[in-house]
């Protein structure tokens, strides 16, 4: 049979300042009452200038992102002025293995 050794003084005194420490701390980095996450905070109305000029910032850079979109299309797109269909270039490819071999020797 095990026995509760008698409560020491010092100990309980100790034990008491680290509950009442801990709560402290506890207390200190809880986040108070009435707080929010931003992300739910009611948002404050922008002034209609800085609107219009986020909105002004916002247009510049898409058109210069489409700019470049149409003009790295561009550089990588094949000339097709000739031959339009698929069709026609397979003729053509075949008429140019002709031209390229020497198949008209025989």
């Amino acid at each position: 049979m095990t026995t509760t050794p008698p409560a020491d003084p010092r100990i309980e005194a100790v034990a008491a300042r680290l509950k009442e420490a801990a709560q402290k701390r506890a207390e200190a980095y809880a986040p108070p009452t009435d707080w929010q996450p931003i992300w739910k905070r009611p948002r404050k109305p922008k002034p209609m200038k800085a609107k219009k000029a986020e909105l002004a910032k916002q247009r510049k850079r898409l058109k210069a992102a489409g700019v470049r979109r149409f003009y790295g299309a561009q550089s990588r797109r094949p000339r097709q002025n000739r031959i339009g269909s698929a069709a026609a270039r397979r003729d053509a490819r075949a008429l140019s293995r002709m031209r390229h071999s020497n198949a008209w020797l025989w």
